[in-house]
């Protein structure tokens, strides 16, 4: 699972991984991805990111990220 291979270069405790397996689960759930698709490893990333700066709730960590695909695909749209 890629969250984890993600997680694996950082320092986290069980609260905080629990949190981001429970955020990536729940996107991967929102976009209808399955964990071979490519897009899962920026939306861990982006997962990790947000809580490496201190967000420990699922559904926030979650929500930021799917956030941060979106401004990527405007910002791709606009160019």
């Amino acid at each position: 699972m890629t969250i984890y291979r993600v997680i694996a270069n950082g320092t986290f405790g069980p609260e905080e991984i629990e949190a981001m397996t429970a955020a990536y689960e729940a996107a991967l759930v929102d976009l209808d991805l399955d964990r071979d698709d490519p897009i899962t490893e920026i939306i861990a990333t982006a997962i990790v990111s947000i809580t490496s700066r201190g967000e420990r709730d699922p559904a926030t960590i979650k929500d930021r990220a799917l956030n941060t695909l979106d401004s990527g695909r405007l910002d791709a749209d606009a160019a």
